[in-house]
């Protein structure tokens, strides 16, 4: 069981890491404003994340963690699957909000605690209530509307969803802390994406250093992506999974705004089939209040001796 000091941490870790991706395709489409396109934007986050990450690993003292995630065949596979990804993630999602598709990357994150809810009931034995039930069918029922609306799947928003909802559980589960695994992470990234930088400076089509601006935002590429995925890691395994969804409903909603005051064309259908993503999330974060009332006198009891800080083991050992 978590410490209620940490997990007022934890939740306070999980709303940062939300409004930072809310607010997030500004920062993109700043970048975007000084003629990066999504490849170079990536290969930045790629690059710079990695010093971040070092950074912080160095500050947490933790490099004999990395150099045991490195040892560990079983802990670096998985580190490369979720890097994988996580790069897919990060791709998918640049090319959305500059290419004016955000509404798009607002359902792939509406759609995504929904999905933890049915991983955490699946894989983690968290119990999936009525209300989760219903919140679900009413997220499918959304999809579906959108299907119609645009003509064809919602692709990129079905790909955000279930990419990040991946990558959450495999992070959840490696034994591995937060800083440490997301310096592997970068660092497996960096490759490619230093690759492509020194590709780009040689063909002359690079934009770092071709102003202050345009500098400033590339490299602020490595804060804007370190600091909300290492608040998540964190965070996601000190809380149920199921509450980490609910947080999330924050970040896309921040995302829809964005994307309705830069006018993206938001029919009545499709906006129809928000209002179904809505509801069920409405009905989830109900669902979501309840479980936390009823669950708060436990969680001021202390925990007992021999538990972890990591919420899946503990369940696994009791």
């Amino acid at each position: 069981m978590t410490r209620p000091s940490e997990a007022r941490l934890a939740l306070i870790a999980g709303i940062g890491c939300y409004a930072i991706w809310g607010f997030i395709p500004l920062v993109f489409q700043a970048m975007a404003g000084v003629g990066a396109d999504a490849w170079e934007i990536m290969a930045h986050r790629m690059v710079w994340s990695v010093l971040l990450a070092a950074a912080l690993v160095m500050a947490l003292g933790q490099w004999d963690q990395v150099a045991a995630a490195l040892r560990d065949r079983r802990t670096l596979g998985w580190l490369v699957v979720s890097t994988l990804l996580i790069a897919v993630n990060w791709t998918v999602y640049v090319m959305a909000v500059n290419g004016g598709r955000t509404l798009d990357a607002s359902l792939g994150y509406y759609l995504n605690p929904l999905l933890n809810m049915a991983a955490g009931a699946w894989l983690f034995r968290e119990r999936l209530s009525r209300t989760g039930l219903v919140a679900i069918g009413l997220a499918a029922a959304g999809v579906a509307l959108q299907a119609v609306a645009l003509g064809h799947l919602p692709w990129v928003s079905l790909l955000l969803g279930f990419s990040f909802c991946a990558y959450g559980i495999i992070r959840k589960k490696i034994r591995v802390d937060a800083g440490p695994g997301l310096f592997v992470e970068c660092l497996i990234l960096a490759v490619p994406g230093l690759a492509w930088l020194l590709w780009l400076a040689a063909q002359g089509t690079g934009h770092f250093g071709d102003s202050a601006p345009a500098t400033l935002w590339l490299l602020a590429a490595g804060p804007a992506t370190v600091i909300p995925m290492a608040l998540f890691a964190w965070a996601a395994r000190r809380m149920p999974y199921s509450s980490m969804g609910f947080l999330q409903f924050l970040a896309p909603t921040i995302v829809f705004v964005i994307g309705t005051l830069q006018g993206e064309p938001l029919g009545v259908l499709r906006l129809v089939s928000f209002a179904f993503i809505w509801a069920g999330a409405v009905v989830f974060a109900i669902g979501a209040l309840t479980r936390t009332r009823g669950e708060a006198p436990e969680a001021a009891v202390a925990p007992e001796p021999g538990l972890t800080d990591d919420p899946a083991e503990d369940r696994a050992r009791t």
